[in-house]
């Protein structure tokens, strides 16, 4: 069984008396991520032994500790504690009993460390036993198709006749220039001032230790772990349930984490905001990016599936992060025009193509910028220069939970915390302003959501994502052009 990277979250109460301090641990079953992403869901039938079953945890092996419990929301309501049925670390919770009704009980499984474990379980009915072990892969250090099943010693032949392995002695033709590959950690989508003209560069890394990269250089990787399913509230993704590649406004360790920034530039250089124009997509689904907030509002900016261009302005010397998705696996190239008028009348702008690879795609193999194709040439060029601008219709919302809105004409403060960083640079730099001229984003992103607690029974929960409670309004981008 596999608990991929996707199922790695903060752990929050009840989890702590049972696995210990606050770590980020791994969860099957887990309350927050429970029904959001693509995980096993193990559960318990009691109804085939024909009596009531003890389960007992007979033997462990693993690098961290491993935990089985229920806590429901009902028991939060009434502040009852998360019922142990099985903790490695605690001789006390070694069994529990599963009784002969129980045709689907869905406890939580939590595991604290990335790793190979292998649980030995031996279950009980009157007179009879059987004991068996169960492998568990956790996180995305060890590939499960090298891992033995069970205890590990079955054997696995590799080559069962004896027979040499054919080889194949064609040297395979490159296909791909090589390419610095970005999946993980912090990024900027930049805009610079160079020589007196603008240019869309890549910025990786924090304020104090970063690299410049042409994004005709870079193949961006969003690893399958990014993989969830589109919540409610989000149909302009898709169906409900369906899956989605999403890149969090905020940052998940194991994830490329990209965010927007405009902070080479001085406020007193500028008139008006840098725009982000996204002229064309190519690729086998669609790209949006979008802000939430917990009052229910997601405020769409960029979105190829219902046409394009589309403009995301930016305030000056500002730094700011948003939900990244991608409806389909494959490899996509996003032309994008930035754009912006000089204090002095003169208008600058740069026009480049940058490659993603998006799921269980190698990106070594991806050709970076526009490929084996021209660059994109902008779909509709409103505005060739890059003067082009989106009024905002309404202010961003005041939201308890951290956005990152950079709506130009805004009226009301978005505050945001615990993501990027504003003027002082990215990855944790001090406050700037992003999403208009009173706009702001604080330094950090969103924190992370936590789990550590259930769906017990296999109940339908109605989970918070990505930081934010369930949607309900949609705020449509404005268009450019």
């Amino acid at each position: 069984m596999h608990a991929g990277p996707a199922t790695k979250e903060s752990v929050i109460s009840p989890a702590y008396p049972i696995i210990g301090d606050l770590v980020d641990a791994y969860f099957l079953n887990g309350w927050h991520n429970a029904g959001q992403i693509f995980a096993p869901e193990p559960g318990w039938n009691g109804t085939e032994a024909g009596g009531d079953t003890e389960v007992k945890l007979s033997g462990f092996e693993g690098p961290g500790q491993f935990a089985l419990y229920t806590y429901t929301r009902e028991m939060d309501n009434n502040d009852e504690n998360a019922v142990q049925h099985l903790n490695s670390g605690d001789s006390a919770h070694s069994s529990f009993t599963l009784t002969a009704d129980q045709e689907r009980a869905a406890p939580t499984w939590a595991f604290t460390a990335e790793g190979v474990y292998r649980l030995t379980l031996t279950v009980t009915v009157g007179g009879a036993s059987d004991t068996e072990t169960l492998a568990v892969v956790v996180g995305d250090d060890t590939d499960p198709a090298e891992v033995l099943p069970g205890d590990g010693t079955t054997p696995t032949p590799t080559n069962p006749t004896g027979s040499a392995t054919p080889s194949n002695s064609t040297t395979p033709t490159a296909t791909a220039p090589t390419a610095h590959v970005i999946d993980n950690g912090h990024i900027d989508l930049a805009a610079r001032p160079v020589d007196g003209s603008l240019q869309f560069q890549i910025k990786e890394g924090t304020a104090s230790d970063h690299e410049w990269y042409e994004p005709d250089e870079v193949v961006l990787h969003v690893k399958p772990a990014a993989k969830r399913r589109i919540p409610e509230g989000h149909e302009f993704l898709g169906k409900t349930g369906d899956p989605v590649w999403w890149l969090p406004l905020q940052q998940i360790d194991g994830l490329v984490w990209p965010g927007w920034s405009t902070e080479e530039y001085a406020r007193a250089d500028i008139d008006g905001d840098i725009t982000y124009r996204l002229d064309k997509v190519q690729g086998p689904g669609a790209v949006a990016v979008f802000n939430s907030d917990s009052f229910g509002s997601v405020d769409v900016r960029l979105n190829s599936d219902d046409g394009l261009p589309d403009g995301l302005p930016h305030s000056v010397h500002a730094h700011s992060h948003w939900n990244w998705t991608f409806t389909e696996e494959g490899v996509y190239r996003l032309t994008f025009t930035v754009g912006a008028t000089l204090t002095d009348g003169t208008k600058v702008s740069d026009t480049e193509t940058l490659a993603w690879a998006v799921g269980d795609v190698d990106p070594s193999t991806v050709i970076p910028g526009g490929g084996s194709e021209p660059t994109a040439t902008p779909t509709v060029t409103a505005a060739p220069s890059g003067t082009a601008t989106a009024t905002a219709s309404g202010s961003p919302s005041v939201s308890a939970a951290p956005s990152a809105d950079v709506s130009p004409s805004a009226t009301a403060s978005a505050s945001s915390s615990g993501g990027g960083s504003g003027a002082g640079g990215s990855g944790g730099g001090s406050t700037g302003s992003a999403g208009g001229s009173t706009g702001s984003v604080s330094g950090g992103g969103l924190a992370a959501t936590g789990a550590g607690v259930l769906v017990p029974f296999a109940a339908a929960v109605a989970a918070v994502v990505m930081g934010a409670a369930a949607f309900l309004a949609v705020r449509r981008r404005r268009r450019v052009g």
